[in-house]
């Protein structure tokens, strides 16, 4: 009796099973050494791929790179963002009154004797100050980043005069203390990051930059030059304050985007911060020629009966020289990076601590642009600086 066990081997079975079996373990170590292939790519980055793969990697890296920005970077944004909205609410009341469609003749005619364009300027300016407030808030929005939103402060009181909307503001410009040094500095050799200080040009304590009410300055009054009554010569020393108001808060910004600038590690980001930049250099060598006309002749010599601010004329003694001549307005050759090193015209400060963010808010306040405001917004426009200043270039 034949067993099934015991058969014997039929010509070929035993070639074909063991044929059968060869193509077995083949095909295993082909699975094996896929395998082993692809943990080679996700472990040392699979040399052995075509080019056009490896590209397309490559490619979906740098666009991840791209798109994600640092914390510090998202810092410097929201701050520029902040600083906006500040200026955007200043720049407003002062169109409203001042600008292009401005609703006080008096203070429009005041404003024209510095510049006959002066109404058109203001209202540009006011433009630049929103777009700029948009396109950060909405480029950290694009980028999952929190806005900056500081409607729970416009609180502070509108003017009461012709023209003025009457609304909540962030800002005063009821009473300011206008550092008018940048004048000095600007024409001058020294250079504040080096510890430099420089004399007032003017000194501003007190002094409205627009008009309060229209029994001050009554709305339909003329503006001739030189002003002939009490009531023409405050509002003259108005608008020249806002002449000397409007070149300070651009030479401010000047400074700050140049050092938020150098804090960015995101290309992008830092060609947003130039470009910004560039455009608040522009404003401040707009109103710097503006400005010397509020002290220089036929206008010279205004003084405001309120509060006895004197615009001098910058030309004559104890006056003249370098250092005050009106139409010295773009920027002297000063120190810079090394007292060893030439004399170079460049935007002055551009250390942190000069004309960083924290620095930039302390100088608002010494202006009493936040005059009235709660200590809660100090709290948070100063935590969002602090930030700013915090933020350190990462380079990749």
């Amino acid at each position: 009796m034949k067993t099934q066990g015991n058969s014997p081997a039929q010509p070929g079975i035993g070639r074909a099973a063991a044929s059968t079996e060869d193509e077995l373990h083949t095909l295993w170590q082909r699975v094996v050494g896929r395998r082993s292939f692809l943990k080679g790519v996700g472990i040392a980055g699979a040399a052995a791929l075509p080019a056009s793969t490896l590209g397309v990697s490559s490619a979906l890296a740098k666009s991840h790179q791209r798109d994600a920005i640092t914390e510090g970077d998202v810092a410097l944004l929201q701050f520029a963002a902040a600083v906006e909205l500040i200026e955007t609410d200043l720049w407003q009341q002062y169109n409203e009154l001042g600008g292009v469609d401005g609703g006080n003749a008096a203070y429009m005619a005041a404003l024209s004797n510095l510049d006959g364009d002066m109404p058109q300027y203001i209202a540009d300016n006011t433009d630049d100050e929103v777009s700029h407030a948009a396109f950060l808030n909405a480029y950290l929005k694009s980028k999952g980043a929190e806005q900056v939103n500081l409607d729970e402060f416009r609180t502070l009181p509108s003017s009461a005069a012709t023209g003025a909307k009457q609304t909540g503001r962030l800002t005063n410009l009821l009473e300011l203390d206008v550092d008018t040094s940048w004048y000095t500095r600007y024409r001058s050799q020294l250079n504040p990051d080096f510890g430099a200080t420089f004399p007032q040009a003017v000194n501003i304590k007190g002094e409205p930059a627009i008009p309060l009410n229209d029994t001050d300055t009554p709305p339909t009054q003329g503006q001739p030059v030189p002003p002939v009554g009490p009531k023409q010569a405050r509002m003259q020393a108005i608008a020249n304050t806002a002449g000397f108001h409007f070149a300070y808060i651009e030479q401010g910004g000047s400074s700050l985007y140049t050092i938020l600038s150098l804090q960015a590690s995101s290309l992008e980001v830092l060609r947003i911060l130039v470009s910004i930049g560039g455009v608040e250099t522009n404003h401040f060598s707009l109103w710097h020629d503006k400005a010397g006309n509020a002290v220089n002749q036929p206008l010279a010599g205004v003084v405001d009966p309120e509060t006895n601010v004197t615009f001098p004329d910058l030309n004559s003694p104890p006056f003249g020289g370098d250092q005050f001549q009106t139409n010295l307005i773009l920027p002297e050759p000063t120190q810079f990076i090394s007292k060893d090193l030439p004399l170079c015209s460049v935007v002055r400060p551009s250390l942190t601590q000069f004309g960083g963010a924290v620095a930039t808010i302390q100088s608002f306040t010494a202006d009493r642009l936040f005059q009235g405001q709660p200590a809660e917004f100090s709290r948070q426009v100063m935590k969002l600086a602090r930030a700013a200043d915090a933020a350190q270039r990462e380079v990749h």
